[in-house]
């Protein structure tokens, strides 16, 4: 099956192999695998951004969502891959998306120590307000987790 291969080549990061598939059946770019990731939240979930690149290019959703309401732009928030959030937020990626727990990419980048996602994120509009299932803002996760830095640059920023 072609989406098998196409999952097989994104793992690998081929990004040719990948491209090459996709303009075989350009829909592809919509196939989920067993978890309910499309192509491109697996391939920002191991952090290629060639291969983030090439997807967005083929039309990937930068919306989509996993079968638990990831976004690719959640994922790679506690995972640390900047590079890759630059893409995805240039390529229209929704920075207060919320989770089925109400999780932000905002609440994951707070909670993992992610301080330069942390000020990317809120240069594209992050809203530092939203709270999760839990009632929890990114700055009341961050304040948990002891992260002083982190915790501070949320506090300007909902001040700003």
């Amino acid at each position: 099956m072609n989406s098998d291969l196409l999952f097989d080549s994104i793992r690998l990061g081929n990004d040719q192999k990948v491209k090459d598939l996709l303009e075989q059946n350009p829909e592809l770019i919509s196939a989920t695998d067993q978890r309910g990731s499309t192509p491109l939240l697996l391939a920002t979930y191991y952090g290629f951004e060639k291969l983030t690149e090439v997807l967005v290019a083929h039309n990937a959703d930068v919306n989509a969502k996993d079968a638990s309401g990831n976004t690719a732009l959640m994922g790679i928030c506690f995972k640390g891959y900047p590079k890759v959030a630059r893409i995805l937020l240039a390529n229209g990626a929704d920075a207060n998306a919320q989770n089925s727990n109400g999780g932000t990419a905002l609440i994951y980048a707070a909670t993992f120590n992610q301080k330069e996602l942390v000020e990317i994120l809120l240069e594209h509009g992050a809203d530092t307000t939203i709270k999760d299932s839990k009632g929890l803002t990114a700055k009341d996760h961050a304040k948990m987790q002891g992260l002083d830095q982190i915790e501070q640059l949320l506090g300007y920023a909902q001040k700003s």
